[in-house]
């Protein structure tokens, strides 16, 4: 372990980066920048494993730096292809590394671009167009500039692949192989990674010449971070929103993130807790990559203090301050678990993280916590009333499930501004399409004052007649009369003319 004195000047790293570094409060190192900076600037080929949360990011992201060449000048003119490459698996991951470079890189002359899809081609084109360092993207993406001859991998001298067990899980891998088959051959390459599942050691043989393998943890340390406090519910579908509720009101609770399986579920969690009074907001695939990236400025400026996400943010989201982390549903397997509550608890931080265990996931259960070892085989049942809930999270015996008015969903379609109701639709700032809004008078929905479907969806005439009260008389505008079809009789299927 760091004995919190040694700097990032005395494992070799110039003195512009550091500084760069302690204006963000970053002055000592973590166990696994500790051992991969010096191989790493040694020039030698990495397999870093470390649990999640534990800065991973510098640990390559430092000696990529360095290791690159940068003008004395930054008019000076930059490489039309960059000499240094860091593939990530997600938007956001790929956005925080990206984030994470430019505060080291602050006192150099450095260009870092950060690509990935949902974004528009131009800036990025014009930004490979007039020159960069480094590249950080997503594969997808990576790829399809690769393709279109607009970024140039050829002078890649440092390759790096973080996060490589989840590139395998999202089925990554084809891409991420075509990716390095383009960049040079005598590159080094850094490959990070929270677990080592066979094919990514396979991975790790094809690229890496004589890789050092590194792990910042004992070989039988757990993968969750210890710091976080683990507590597992047995809940009920229909009384987890009451649940949570309360869950969002124990004691020193500040930043919370909750995870869903699916999209759908998680906008729902979102607005119900909105309605609730909470500030939420969610991301999910379903939103724009604007929209997430709105929501997720929001929650680190602490303008919501609740994030509901799939398990596509579960990766690259570093946000200080997250004290809980609840899985609202059970996780999938225990990689997926670990990765879910490593987001609290980072950077030797204290976190808790609940995790509601529905009955037919017992079973899902307990193959996590046998693979994890973590000593919780069987969830406790549990209600939004049960007493051991209150005292084990430290929750308000007087607490209920609203907290307030309700507040303005995250938006999405369907869900365009206005507050969420009970249902997750708009109560307010516009409806559905094709929902007709109950507030709306007649009138205001048939200006013309023609017929309109009731709620039986058969048409409805006019009550009465409008005057004209345009030429100052009384006299009555003529009734327009609805042509309708003849269903019975000789005259099926024709139109008979109105009668005036």
């Amino acid at each position: 372990m760091s004995d919190n004195t040694t700097t990032f000047t005395d494992l070799g790293i110039d003195a512009a980066f550091g500084e760069a570094l302690a204006e963000h409060g970053i002055v000592h190192p973590f166990p696994i920048q500790e051992m991969a900076i010096p191989i790493a600037l040694q020039g030698s080929d990495l397999i870093g494993q470390a649990r999640t949360g534990t800065g991973k990011t510098l640990a390559f992201g430092l000696p990529l730096l360095q290791r690159i060449d940068l003008p004395a000048d930054p008019e000076d003119g930059h490489g039309t292809s960059p000499q240094a490459l860091v593939i990530a698996p997600t938007r956001e991951l790929a956005n925080q590394v990206g984030k994470d470079l430019v505060t080291a890189a602050a006192r150099t002359t450095a260009r870092i671009l950060t690509v990935y899809g949902g974004t528009p081609y131009e800036p990025q084109l014009e930004a490979l167009a007039e020159g960069i360092d480094v590249v950080v993207g997503t594969p997808g993406r990576l790829l399809d500039l690769a393709n279109r001859r607009a970024l140039d991998l050829s002078r890649v001298r440092i390759a790096v692949l973080d996060e490589a067990d989840e590139m395998l899980d999202l089925g990554f891998l084809p891409d991420v192989e075509r990716l390095m088959s383009k960049t040079a051959k005598n590159r080094q390459t850094l490959m990070f990674s929270a677990t080592m599942p066979a094919p990514i050691v396979a991975l790790a043989r094809t690229h890496l010449q004589s890789p050092v393998n590194i792990r910042a943890e004992h070989q039988e340390d757990v993968q969750t971070v210890p710091a976080t406090r683990q507590f597992i519910y047995q809940a009920h579908p229909l009384d987890k929103p009451e649940l949570v509720s309360r869950i969002l009101q124990a004691k020193d609770r500040d930043r919370v993130m909750i995870f869903c399986r699916t999209k759908r579920e998680a906008q729902r969690v979102a607005d119900n807790l909105c309605e609730r009074g909470f500030s939420a907001a969610a991301i999910h695939g379903d939103r724009t990559q604007a929209a997430r990236e709105q929501a997720l400025h929001r929650f680190r400026e602490g303008r919501i203090d609740v994030l509901v996400a799939t398990d596509v943010a579960a990766r690259g989201i570093d946000v200080t301050g997250v004290t809980h982390v609840i899985n609202y549903e059970c996780p999938e397997d225990s990689s997926t678990y670990v990765h879910r509550i490593g987001r609290t608890g980072r950077a030797g931080a204290e976190g808790i993280a609940v995790t509601l265990v529905d009955w037919a996931d017992v079973t899902r259960w307990k193959v996590i916590n046998k693979t994890l070892a973590l000593d919780l085989p069987d969830p406790q049942e549990t209600y939004s009333t049960s007493d051991h809930l209150f005292s084990e999270l430290e929750i308000d015996p007087e607490a209920t499930g609203q907290v307030g008015p309700p507040r303005p969903t995250s938006g999405t379609a369907g869900h365009k501004g206005g507050k969420s109701s009970a249902k997750g639709g708009p109560t307010s700032g516009g409806h559905r399409a094709g929902h007709r809004s109950p507030s709306r008078s007649a009138a205001a929905r048939h200006p013309r004052g023609e017929g309109h479907p009731d709620d039986t969806g058969r048409g409805v005439e006019p009550a009465t007649e409008a005057p004209d009260t345009t030429t100052g008389d009384a006299t009555p505008r003529r009734r327009r009369r609805r042509r309708r079809i003849h269903r019975e009789g000789e005259g099926a299927g024709t139109a008979p003319a109105p009668t005036e």
